[in-house]
């Protein structure tokens, strides 16, 4: 089976209205998606209410899909454009860099913190704590492998906009979790 047949029969049967199969493709994906609309939107509320937007999107837009790519892939194309379109509406605004401050490295050293006492409740505390504009970008290039050039797409910002974006993630990320392991230690 090809990689982009996945749930081939359940997606057929979705486009011909099947809601037992509607209901087994949103149990496939829905948890997987519901956290990545937390991830880029913050709060469980409007997670839930851009899910399930997206899945109605997803049903109503289903007969589009061509098996160009997974089922999966095309499911979480459709919510990340959701949750950016939510976003927008917020009108959500992101750091436009000054030409001077491009001579910064736009990336950091990628060692991971030593410290093993970090847990994944540490991690999404100061992920959420991040500004809307660097958790995004971090989101979608380390969570969600965006590349720098897909997520200037998305986004309607520059490519090197993502990079320092997502550079300033890693660092402010760092900070809050040494911060955080200071508090608890």
């Amino acid at each position: 089976m090809e990689y982009q047949d996945t749930h081939k029969s359940i997606v057929e049967a979705c486009k011909k209205g099947d809601r037992q199969a509607q209901f087994e493709l949103y149990r496939l994906y829905s948890k997987a998606m519901y956290n990545v609309c937390l991830r880029m939107l913050k709060r469980v509320e409007d997670a839930e209410d851009v899910l399930q937007n997206a899945f109605v999107d997803i049903f109503t837009k289903l007969h589009t899909f061509q098996y160009q790519s997974s089922v999966g892939a095309w499911i979480k194309r459709v919510v990340v454009n959701n949750c950016i379109n939510f976003m927008r509406k917020r009108k959500l605004q992101f750091e436009e860099l000054e030409n001077r401050l491009f001579a910064i490295p736009v990336t950091d050293d990628d060692t991971p913190i030593a410290d093993s006492r970090i847990t994944t409740k540490d991690i999404n505390k100061a992920l959420f704590q991040l500004p809307d504009g660097y958790r995004v970008v971090f989101s979608l290039y380390l969570m969600e492998g965006y590349d720098h050039k897909e997520i200037a797409q998305i986004l309607d910002i520059s490519e090197a906009t993502s990079k320092s974006q997502y550079s300033r993630a890693k660092r402010k990320l760092r900070d809050l979790l040494t911060i955080q392991q200071r508090e608890v230690y």
